[in-house]
């Protein structure tokens, strides 16, 4: 096992025991990142789905069917990248005594923020897909609009030369007949640019801290 997939599973068992915010009383399981820790290509969501806090994997159910789908259309798997988001834990409340999915608090996402540095300092990709607009106002700037800057290549962030942000699959499924056919489209395009620019962009160095 290389050095960078010890030192992930180490973080991962870390935040599978996190307590720093209130999200630890509801779920299920910690979701943590997967795939290949050495990937130069990242898709980073906003956060587990009811399903993701079962499985402990992120993108389980429908929207990872649709996931799965649009990255096999672009000659790939889930083992060729590194896929997560930006909170490990379901953000959900209870309506009616049942737990309803519900945005992250800012909160929620500063005391997990340690978690997602820490994976993509490990990984460091070379091109970051952000799914939905909560990942890019993350990871590209904090008043990101993704009906206007979807598509956009920024490169002034701080974890990746390239990050761009797309739609989410589970926004994507939420839509019918025509729309759904063209947002899906949109983001199997999104998936082939990020490829295209990881294709263009020379490897740089693993730096290593040893």
């Amino acid at each position: 096992m290389s050095t960078v997939h010890t030192q992930i599973q180490a973080l991962k068992t870390r935040a599978s025991v996190c307590t720093a915010c209130d999200l630890a009383e509801t779920r299920t399981n910690v979701v943590f990142g997967s795939g290949d820790a050495t990937a130069k290509l990242v898709l980073v969501a906003e956060g587990p789905s009811a399903a993701d806090n079962h499985t402990t994997l992120p993108f389980s159910g429908p929207t990872g069917n649709l996931l799965d789908e649009v990255l096999t259309i672009n000659d790939l798997t889930r083992t060729d990248i590194w896929l997560t988001n930006i909170i490990k834990c379901r953000a959900a409340g209870l309506k009616g005594g049942v737990l309803k999915n519900r945005p992250p608090k800012v909160s929620e996402i500063k005391a997990c923020s340690k978690w997602l540095d820490g994976e993509l300092t490990l990984v460091q990709p070379s091109v970051i897909l952000c799914m939905g607009a909560p990942a890019a106002k993350a990871l590209i700037h904090r008043s990101f609009r993704i009906t206007e800057e979807r598509g956009i290549w920024f490169t002034d962030t701080q974890y990746a030369p390239f990050v761009m942000a797309t739609f989410n699959p589970a926004y994507i499924l939420r839509q019918e007949g025509e729309d759904f056919t063209a947002m899906r489209q949109i983001l199997v395009n999104d998936i082939a640019d990020a490829v295209r620019k990881l294709q263009e962009t020379p490897e740089t160095p693993r730096l290593t801290l040893f």
